[in-house]
């Protein structure tokens, strides 16, 4: 933080020029309403020009006709200009109209103005006991002795039993409502801040993206060379405390249990006098779905670099097949030119370009031909009467009422696995049947399939015999 980092700072980065700008309550109060308050991560030219458009004139109506005179588009192509970054203009594939995402310098600009306001309730409790807690973890995290280990997960076992005893007795440890509203603002405070977190990572893959992009139009040297170097840097990312981190909250947020697990908490929580008396947020219910949302979109962009790498390949391929037929083609015009102008003497000579082994235990042993044996039979026509009836009798399955089943247990939660809608309507028709819910949920796109997690089906069939199937993780949602 000395003088010259600051200069260079204040000039140069975006966060700074927008709390430096003329227009910078304008641009921090229309982006806030706009992106932050409703988590809304990208936003098409049209509708963000339309919402500028009613912001821009409920200002002038108060401030005066004259009051920021230019366009809404104008501003938007402004705001996203190289000279500011404050917003990403991109073209999503196979779409052409623009879409503008907020940048992570915007971000921390408006988080830093919303750390100004005079908070009614600082709470210093739960951040001390916070603080106590990641101590602890530390501690015991990088502890090798086993026999400390063994004597702080005793001392722990000894106070849960305390406190079981306790609570069999009627003595019941509650919360006052001022420890509630300190731990629920914390919990709020930190579950908004990962949205923040993820554009970070996400630029960062961006980033490394785009200089992919820049090495591959001004490569010279070869393929192996610059994959290399592309993996490398690749590697050095998701290898990084902060990729590590992000496949590890990815893995977390992905698990259907603890996505019921904290869709429950949080209703719980929100259920609360004391959390009610605060009117919170209704859309904090839904943070994980924009968790996992902002996610996707993270794991998008590292499949773009994946797909740019490929297409590299394919275009160098292509590109050396090009060179090796103009090479063909050359030689071949030149020995039709000289065709009536036969050099005299020897033309050329070419010597074998290996040396030819001609090893005895190579040569086959005499082999007898096969001589096929053909019977001469007459066919003659049938007699038995055979029954056509199980032509007819083929499965059927009503995929109409299985995805009623989905809706009717969609009813009272926001998502659900297909291992949950099986204990209760167990399959009746075996493996068709449960291919027809796969057919279901990869119709469904809102429906999630990971390929990463597997889950074991079993049932029995009309003869008796239990049958298992094991198949990627499948969850419906709302």
């Amino acid at each position: 933080m000395d003088y010259h980092t600051l200069e260079g700072l204040r000039r140069n980065h975006p966060a700074w020029r927008l709390l430096a700008a003329d227009h910078a309550p304008l641009i921090l109060s229309f982006l806030h309403k706009t992106y932050l308050q409703p988590n809304i991560r990208v936003l098409a030219q049209s509708e963000l020009s339309t919402r500028l458009d009613d912001f821009l004139y409920h200002l002038r109506e108060q401030l005066g006709d004259k009051a920021y005179p230019k366009s809404a588009g104008e501003y938007l192509n402004d705001w996203a200009s190289d000279e500011h970054g404050w917003l990403r203009k991109f073209y999503p594939e196979g779409n052409d109209d623009a879409h503008f995402d907020l940048t992570p310098s915007t971000e921390k600009a408006i988080e830093w103005l919303a750390g100004l306001e005079q908070k009614h309730f600082i709470g210093t409790e739960s951040r001390l006991l916070t603080i106590f807690a990641l101590l602890n973890q530390i501690v015991q995290g990088a502890e090798t002795d086993p026999e400390v280990r063994i004597a702080e997960l005793e001392k722990r076992r000894a106070d849960i039993d305390a406190e079981i005893e306790r609570v069999r007795q009627g003595e019941l440890t509650l919360m006052e409502p001022t420890q509630l509203k300190e731990r629920f603002y914390q919990v709020e405070q930190t579950a908004r801040t990962l949205l923040a977190d993820f554009r970070q990572v996400e630029q960062n893959f961006r980033g490394l993206d785009r200089a992919v992009r820049e090495r591959i139009t001004t490569w010279e040297g070869g393929r192996g060379e610059l994959l290399e170097s592309v993996f490398g840097e690749r590697d050095a990312i998701a290898d990084s405390d902060q990729g590590k981190s992000f496949h590890a909250f990815w893995d977390f947020v992905m698990s259907p249990a603890r996505q019921e697990e904290l869709s429950l908490l949080l209703k719980r929580t929100l259920a609360l006098d004391a959390i009610a008396a605060l009117q919170p947020d209704t859309r904090l219910l839904r943070i994980h779905y924009d968790w996992l949302e902002a996610g996707e979109t993270t794991q998008r962009t590292v499949a773009r670099l994946s797909e740019q790498l490929r297409k590299y390949l394919d275009d160098q391929a292509w590109l050396e097949n090009r060179r090796i037929m103009t090479l063909i083609q050359g030689i071949e015009r030149q020995a039709v030119e000289l065709r009536e102008q036969a050099p005299a003497g020897n033309f050329t000579a070419l010597d074998d370009s290996s040396p030819a082994v001609d090893l005895v235990m190579d040569r086959p042993l005499f082999t007898p031909p096969l001589k096929p044996h053909i019977s001469q039979q007459v066919l003659e026509e049938g007699s038995d009467a055979v029954d056509a009836d199980v032509l007819f009798e083929q499965v059927y399955v009503d995929k109409t009422r299985l995805a009623a089943r989905v809706r009717q247990a969609l009813q009272s939660r926001d998502q659900i696995a297909l291992t949950t809608v099986l204990e209760t309507h167990p399959l009746e028709q075996g493996l068709a049947e449960l291919v027809a819910y796969l057919s279901l949920a990869a119709a469904d796109g809102k429906a999630v399939i990971d390929d990463e997690r597997s889950e074991t089906i079993t049932w029995t069939n009309d003869d008796g015999v239990q049958r298992r199937a094991t198949l990627p993780t499948v969850i419906f949602c709302r």
